[in-house]
């Protein structure tokens, strides 16, 4: 091994990477920034197979698991995604290392959003949890779960800020506050990452920056974000993410502010770079540097890929026909310096050697058969589930429900007995099989006490255009052809009026949320709320159970139905979490990562909203309806009761550039153990800008015994007092005042105050 150097793992890696870098070929070099998707239909196909037999717009499609094989075989290719079966991997790995030139691992890739054979809640719902252990803990897991098949990189988390909830991949991420979002992104960081050991991927958070602001919640549409908004509010989550070490980084697809962010040279440098400090490599998102020349913004592929490249993109990713073929050419024509493609080559051999990807490039399929099963990985996902689920309105404790008053119970949707759709999108591994549905959760948690029946009701109407996503699973539920509402819903009512309670399980189906599933509407798909006014009407009390990624508008539910539940998509065992919650084995503690609007025509709707003009008529914007939204950021009930009270600062003045301690005593009134989700809020009254009227600094989620009084405290320190100026274009900690109040919401009344002086120098 003497003459390559780079085969010795007792050398710093950093030498390991110059060895092999200067052994590389331009076209080489050009591979390893290549990432293509194997799409392996085609994997079992004869040797002889005649691809003229089958049409043409299929034809590509059918070769290009061997395309993508012939380019790792010649040393052209660096990375492949959505390979997920190990026996798959291993022979990936195996032309790479044993065939290419250089026995360069490859990079493998996937969507590990939520889980890949085990589904946890879908991260909306994790953020709802508002507990950093279990996001941290539940993509850990998930990590275990995809180095076992020999993937090692996820593009993960989506940390972009939505404050549109048309917006369809507003269920991947975290919500609307960039402090929420920024402790959950760096959770996840650390989760999926660990140590970098053989159980860790490295994670890739996405999407830099400002995906989640395209105009009119239009998935791939532009954003235009001010300044203030980009620094004080997208930026956070990425800061934190690179903060908490994450290796890789995904560009959007979409202009920023007029530029593609795939080839925007300030932000994949001077911010990401220079700004946060990111030292890994960041990969574009699906054929997005082939996508800015049908942006108008490259004259050909060429110009696409040195301006990517240049800009600080180190990978595309890519389906056929990479743009990064073309930097050799480029590079001899002088269109792009070679240490230019060297800088990045370097980036992503570095995060290769750091793997331990070429002293440990296969997997044993064999064990990962039993790591994907592992019991304990089920139970953890019912947990995050059950912490994330959010009690919306609770009238006259009609939950939780009792066993020993009731005997039928009415289990009412679509949805209840959908295995599919309780796992939410962005799941491509999983196992409709092992998951427990509403339907099955109830029905076991019933047991003989209770006859649990169940009707359909109301069909949800499907997409006019379908989801990309679905053609690739075969697992997708619909409604069936020829499926009479009319009858059916009759049914349903007629069911809830012979039960002693009908818990209805409304909202959208999986592919109504995610990616490419925006919406110009929040109200609920089909008749689903004319059978709702139905079973009302009944007299049979009701309890409503939402399944969705987003807020829906449940404006006549919140003023009909006594008890409504927040359930999200829960997971593989999201069932079995509903009922324990249902039936009062576990106190709801989720917490609205989002504002919740009335309807479709108040978003954008957010809490932290400047005081602005005539503030005291802030709730009377509109002319005929309140301008309030219909649930906080923050709100989430529980079946314990907690008071706050005893705030207090150890400093009430201070500095600028000091810190202080803020604390509060947090009693639980009741009589049962319970989580309550304590949340620190401030306000800066006057400076050299205006600033929101509530803004989130610190959160901790706590257990208390009934009865226990337990004393939070949260340390304010001077970043969290600071913010980036549009005038004075840097961050800036403003001599003022600040209001401070701290409870379980973000309509917290208990507050002080503090005070920041200037100080001597």
């Amino acid at each position: 091994m003497t003459d390559r150097l780079y085969r010795d793992s007792t050398r710093p890696i950093r030498d390991r990477v110059e060895d092999l870098l200067g052994r590389l070929t331009l076209e080489e070099k050009a591979g390893q920034l290549t990432q293509y998707f194997y799409m392996g239909v085609a994997m079992n196909l004869p040797a002889d197979f005649d691809f003229t037999t089958v049409p043409e717009e299929q034809r590509a499609f059918l070769q290009q698991p061997r395309m993508v094989e012939a380019a790792i075989k010649s040393g052209t290719a660096g990375a492949v995604l959505f390979a997920k079966d190990p026996a798959t991997i291993n022979h990936l790995q195996r032309i790479a290392v044993e065939e290419s030139p250089h026995e360069i691992p490859l990079l493998v890739g996937y969507d590990i959003v939520h889980g890949l054979r085990t589904i946890f809640p879908v991260p909306i719902a994790l953020a709802a949890s508002w507990s950093l252990g279990t996001a941290e803990a539940v993509q850990a897991a998930a990590a275990r779960e995809a180095r076992a098949v020999g993937i090692n990189w996820t593009f993960a988390p989506m940390i972009d800020i939505a404050r549109d909830a048309r917006w369809g991949r507003m269920v991947e991420g975290a919500g609307e506050d960039p402090v929420l979002g920024a402790a959950l992104a760096a959770a996840q960081v650390r989760g999926f990452q660990g140590d970098l050991s053989r159980t860790c991927v490295i994670s890739g958070p996405k999407h830099f920056l400002g995906y989640g602001a395209s105009r009119g919640g239009r998935d791939y549409d532009d954003a235009e974000i001010s300044d203030s908004e980009l620094w004080n509010v997208h930026l956070p989550p990425f800061r934190a993410a690179v903060e908490a070490g994450a290796l890789s980084i995904m560009s959007a697809y979409m202009d920023l502010n007029g530029i593609p962010a795939s080839g925007n040279s300030w932000l994949l440098t001077e911010l990401l770079r220079d700004e946060l400090g990111f030292d890994g490599f960041v990969v574009s998102d699906a054929n997005a540097v082939r996508s800015m020349e049908t942006q108008h913004f490259a004259k050909d592929l060429t110009d696409a890929a040195t301006r990517a490249v240049e800009a600080g993109l180190d990978m595309e990713m890519v389906m056929f026909d990479p743009a990064f073929d073309t930097l050799p050419d480029a590079v001899n024509a002088d269109l792009v310096p070679l240490p230019v493609i060297d800088r990045a080559v370097r980036r992503v051999l570095t995060a290769k050697f750091r793997l331990g990807l070429f002293e440990n490039p296969y997997v044993d399929a064999a064990a990962a058969v039993a790591e994907l099963n592992s019991p304990a990985r089920r139970d953890l996902a019912q947990e995050a589930a059950e912490a994330s689920f959010v009690l919306l309105k609770n009238e006259n404790s009609a939950l939780p429900l009792h066993t020993d008053s009731l005997s039928a119970v009415a289990v009412i949707g679509q949805l209840a007995a959908s295995q599919r759709d309780t796992l939410g999108p962005w799941v491509f591994d999983h196992d409709t099989a092992e998951t427990v549905t509403i339907l099955e959760g109830i029905r076991a948690r019933a047991g003989d006490q209770l006859r649990v029946d169940h009707a359909p009701g109301a069909a949800i109407t499907e997409r006019l255009y379908p989801s990309p996503f679905d053609r690739m699973d075969a697992t997708v539920e619909t409604t069936p052809e020829g499926y009479d509402d009319d009858i059916e819903i009759d049914r349903a009512v007629a069911l809830a009026a012979a039960a002693d309670v009908a818990i209805v399980v409304i909202g959208q189906r999986q592919n109504q949320s995610g990616e490419k599933a925006s919406v110009p509407t929040l109200d609920l798909p089909g008749r689903q709320l004319e059978q709702l006014q139905r079973i009302v009407a009944t007299g049979t009390p009701v309890v409503a159970v939402v399944m969705s990624g987003r807020p829906l508008d449940l404006q006549w539910a919140d003023q009909h139905v006594p008890a409504i539940l927040q359930a999200w998509y829960p997971g593989t065992r999201g069932g079995d979490a509903v009922a324990a919650t249902l039936f009062g084995d576990v106190s709801p503690a989720g917490r609205l990562p989002f504002t919740w609007p009335r309807h479709v025509g108040q978003v954008p709707m957010i809490y932290a909203h400047n005081r602005t003009f005539a503030p005291q008529d802030q709730g009377e914007r509109y002319i005929t309806e309140p301008s309030t939204p219909l649930y906080p950021f923050g709100h989430g009930l529980s079946y314990a009761e907690f008071t706050y009270s005893n705030l207090t600062l150890d400093r009430k003045v201070i500095e600028v550039g000091e810190e202080c301690v803020v604390s509060v005593d947090v009693t639980n009134t009741s009589d049962r153990t319970a989580d309550e989700v304590v949340q620190l809020y401030i306000h800066q009254r006057h400076g050299s800008a205006s600033r929101p009227v509530r803004e989130l600094k610190d959160f901790e989620r706590l257990t208390l015994d009934g009865g226990a009084t337990s004393t939070v405290q949260f340390k304010i320190l001077p970043d969290e007092l600071r913010y980036w100026n549009a005038a004075t274009r840097a961050y800036v900690q403003d001599v003022t005042v600040f209001d401070i109040w701290i409870g379980g919401c973000s309509t917290a009344d208990l507050g002080t105050v503090l005070s920041v002086e200037r100080g001597d120098s």
